[in-house]
């Protein structure tokens, strides 16, 4: 019998990633929108906490695997010299509306659509579109205009990449001896915050939720980073991330025959099937659509937003909020803050019902 080659391994190991991942947010309701919102208007910080946690258990599970010369996050793109702010703040600041518009982020609309949630369905077809108009299509001359005129070059500067431990580098801190003080500082630092909290610490599935995005971020690095490390078709490093990957996989459903599978679309079919399984052990597998036409509206624009924006930001909650700040990137840190920003409006927004209300009662 023949071993499987490196390639069909890195897909196979990416569909099991995706289905662990589907049936956690499945089982335990990871959902960083869902996360601020409880937190924004009724005062619970409990899945704002798991996702703290998954952050942080991700910063030292794959700054472990870094130092240990295991991977390179050095050649990730979120740890680029090119360091492109403007998208990251305004990309993640348009993702964060999206995703409150649609109800969830990339990772939460595929695991809704795996319980039968037919408006995640959409979403994530206009997901997927706009982020391919964004990437190569109409959009992306503008994108990449916008990259031209206002991306730093950080190697100009002296920086390597953009990631923390190298910009410390400028001055004249070595990044091979800030890089683990960093990761336990900032990785063990949000952990212990975390941890800290009594309550937080007697809800389970919340605990189950946080640890287990962040070691399922570890993974998607060590499965592309060591698994996928041929010498002569390497697999490109990265992680979990769900902007790119929905887009490729219409791309894929529609040119079956003369496309390839990749890390990115065995993780979506993934997390599909991961929640359906979940959902149907539950009993709460359900057909659901739209209650309106503002509901369709709301799913239409959140999805185009989020497309646009997860390009512009390099990232979604996941690509950017996890994977992304787990090689301690800035342009992460920014898209981070954009995300919550976008959110944080777009719920003022649905409140009052006006963009210039809800930039009134914002700040």
């Amino acid at each position: 019998m023949e071993a499987l080659s490196i390639p069909v391994l890195v897909n196979l190991s990416a569909l099991g990633l995706g289905l662990l991942l589907g049936a956690l947010v499945q089982r335990t309701d990871f959902c960083t929108m869902g996360a601020i919102s409880d937190w924004v208007l009724m005062g619970d910080s409990g899945r704002l906490r798991a996702w703290l946690l998954a952050i942080g258990v991700a910063i030292l599970g794959s700054q472990a695997l870094h130092i240990a010369g295991l991977i390179d996050l050095g050649g990730a793109i979120y740890s680029t010299a090119n360091f492109g702010w403007a998208g990251a703040l305004i990309g993640g600041a348009l993702f964060g509306f999206g995703m409150t518009l649609a109800g969830g982020c990339g990772s939460r609309s595929l695991a809704r659509l795996g319980a039968g949630n037919l408006k995640s369905l959409v979403a994530l077809l206009v997901l997927g579109v706009f982020a391919y108009m964004t990437l190569r299509g109409l959009f992306a001359p503008v994108r990449l205009g916008l990259e031209a005129a206002l991306n730093l070059d950080l190697k100009a500067a002296g920086a390597a990449g953009q990631g923390l431990p190298d910009l410390l580098g400028l001055l004249g801190l070595p990044a091979e001896r800030t890089r683990p003080v960093l990761a336990v500082l900032l990785g063990g630092g949000l952990v212990l915050f975390t941890l800290a909290d009594k309550r937080f610490r007697a809800r389970p599935h919340l605990l189950a939720g946080g640890i287990g995005m962040g070691l399922l971020v570890v993974a998607g690095w060590a499965v592309t980073g060591i698994l996928g490390n041929d010498d002569f078709d390497p697999t490109p490093l990265a992680s979990i991330t769900f902007v790119a990957p929905v887009g490729d996989s219409l791309i894929y459903l529609m040119t079956f025959t003369g496309a390839k599978l990749s890390f990115g679309i065995s993780t979506v079919i993934g997390v599909v099937l991961g929640a359906f399984f979940m959902a149907s052990a539950q009993g709460r597998f359900r057909i659901e659509s739209f209650a309106s036409r503002q509901d369709l509206q709301h799913h239409l624009l959140g999805g185009a937003l989020m497309g646009t924006g997860g390009v512009l930001a390099l990232g979604c909650t996941i690509g950017q909020g996890l994977t992304g700040l787990s090689t301690l990137a800035l342009g992460s840190l920014l898209a981070f803050a954009g995300i919550i920003a976008g959110c944080l409006l777009a719920l003022r927004y649905l409140e009052d019902g006006t963009l210039r209300g809800a930039v009134k009662s914002l700040f």
